[in-house]
């Protein structure tokens, strides 16, 4: 015969391991369908990826331009047919999003054509579908119990931390890199102030060693 007490003690346990799988399982990476790349686009380049994509999918297409010149690209996507489905030029960063007309490889490119010294650092972020529900029965018609609401809550504010983490690490990024192209101008505006000065300084000082310096003349007598 259990004592008394026994039972909420187990009921506590049980709570509290169940907790800790859950969250161990929130912690797990989701199934990715998507690509998330940061690559070098040097001048007069351009760099296409291609993706296959089932008809109906919805996709959505993210970049960002961290370093590089005027902080610009050009940038298009295209259906398995050649059909252009976005098309924007010179664009700092920007989002759009589709559904797949038919089944095929979709192909998007990043053009540095226009530039003519200036490479730039690319970032873009191509996700193809939505993310599978946290449980297998999220769908169904019936309400979800206490624990899996607050799961599915803690899981959605997760994704959106991660989203504000790459957002804020790209804006990080570009501020280091206008920081350090500010700091290389300044240290070459103080090299060439220095040698202005210097030059007119040694200008100077012969302009006023000239003014008091004795002139001696001499006179050549021709004999008749």
């Amino acid at each position: 015969m259990p004592r008394p007490g026994s039972a909420p003690r187990w009921a506590a346990a049980a709570g509290r391991w169940g907790c800790r799988l859950l969250a161990l399982l929130l912690l797990l990476p989701a199934p990715s369908s998507g690509s998330e790349i940061t690559f070098e686009l040097p001048d007069n380049a351009k760099q296409c990826f291609y993706e296959d994509i089932t008809q109906g999918t919805k996709c959505t297409l993210e970049f960002q331009v961290i370093t590089g010149g005027h902080y610009d690209v050009d940038c298009r996507l295209e259906d398995p047919d050649g059909k252009v489905l976005y098309k924007e030029m010179k664009k700092q960063y920007d989002s759009f999003t589709f559904t797949a007309s038919r089944n095929g490889t979709y192909k998007f490119c990043f053009s540095n054509e226009f530039s003519t010294f200036t490479h730039k650092t690319v970032y873009f972020d191509f996700q193809v579908g939505e993310d599978p529900p946290l449980f297998p029965s999220e769908n169904r018609v019936s309400a979800l119990t206490q624990m899996e609401s607050a799961c599915v809550s803690i899981h959605e504010a997760l994704k959106s931390v991660i989203d504000y983490q790459t957002h804020f690490r790209l804006r990080e990024a570009q501020g280091r890199s206008r920081a350090e192209d500010l700091n290389t101008r300044v240290a070459y505006w103080s090299v060439g102030e220095a040698l202005i000065l210097l030059v007119v300084s040694v200008g100077q000082v012969f302009l006023l060693k000239s003014f008091f310096s004795d002139k001696r003349t001499t006179t050549t007598r021709v004999g008749s």
